[in-house]
């Protein structure tokens, strides 16, 4: 530990004396140095990013987590203490903007993201039961429910007659990315939970599922792998895996609808995936699940990565 200990702060001693050299070599200060030569988007912004929390000044440490309002004059702020002047360098200042939004908006979204996971399904609160009727309604447009309480809900995926109970891991986040997935994404979607139900009925023909070897094929429940991919989206948006998507992604702030959108995305995914894998059974769910995470994260070690669907649920959120 004491070795560990010493080890750390030789390396940052290091860092810091590199720093100090490259300054005086270039002329630049280190966040100059990264918007100079690095492209616009992950690698620039994360780099940015650990640049100002392992800077030795408050100002920059606390950047990260400034208001958004506070943003621009936190800008100015850098830029002084730095002794930046802002007309010869005009474009500094929008690159470190445009990382200070997506590093701000990142933090935020897990603070959104979380406030849903924690609001509990409540079936006296009449805003929650419209959308859980409003989710039958976009994924069984044909087909009227009989009952709020009714074995009809295990239809699209759900455990019993009541889904609310199904809710309780991921609590409104599960059911508002449902909802956003079946409205957003309607075809898509009813196609899914059909071939979750039927899975030798999807797009392969009977001679493609004879020559892919996929007679075992089994579905799943819709709704509730929904609930699990959820959680899912949710672990990889904690952990900052996702960074790597939203900043090559979203050129300010990413916002709850891009996290839907990359839901979308997953259970998009991981159909396709589950259908490779041509399980024995619904009792290799978690190793399917597991490999199927293992490849998504490798995928968002690419610092050029982004998760990007061509489906409905993704326009207007690309790029916007």
């Amino acid at each position: 530990m004491l070795i560990q200990l010493c080890l750390y702060f030789y390396c940052k001693f290091l860092w810091r004396c590199l720093k100090f050299v490259m300054r005086k070599l270039t002329g630049r200060c280190e966040l100059q140095r990264i918007c100079f030569s690095t492209k616009p988007g992950a690698l620039r912004t994360m780099k940015i990013e650990t640049s100002l929390r392992n800077s030795k000044s408050k100002l920059l440490q606390t950047a990260v987590s400034v208001h958004p309002d506070a943003i621009e004059k936190t800008i100015e702020d850098i830029m002084e203490l730095k002794k930046i002047n802002p007309d010869i360098n005009p474009q500094l200042g929008i690159s470190l903007q445009a990382c200070l939004l997506q590093i701000v908006g990142y933090r935020n979204l897990i603070a959104d993201v979380e406030k849903l996971r924690r609001e509990p399904y409540d079936s006296d609160n009449p805003q929650h039961e419209e959308m859980l009727l409003k989710l039958w309604k976009f994924l069984k447009p044909n087909t009227p429910l009989e009952s709020r309480i009714t074995k009809q809900w295990c239809e699209i995926g759900f455990q019993g007659d009541d889904p609310k109970t199904d809710f309780r891991g991921m609590g409104l986040l599960g059911l508002y990315n449902l909802q956003y997935f079946a409205e957003r994404d309607a075809t898509a979607a009813q196609q899914v939970l059909s071939d979750s139900l039927h899975p030798k009925c999807s797009k392969f023909s009977k001679a493609e599922w004879e020559k892919k070897r996929m007679d075992k094929a089994i579905g799943y429940s819709f709704a509730i792998v929904g609930i699990n991919i959820t959680d899912l989206a949710y672990n990889l948006l904690v952990s900052g895996a996702l960074k790597t998507h939203f900043y090559n992604i979203a050129p300010e702030a990413p916002t709850l609808p891009h996290f839907q959108q990359t839901f979308c995305y997953l259970m998009h995914e991981f159909h396709k995936f589950w259908i490779e894998e041509d399980p024995m059974d619904i009792m290799e769910f978690n190793r399917v699940r597991e490999k199927f995470r293992k490849r998504i994260v490798k995928q968002l070690q690419n610092p050029d990565m982004a998760l990007c669907p061509h489906f409905a649920a993704s326009e207007g959120l690309i790029n916007m």
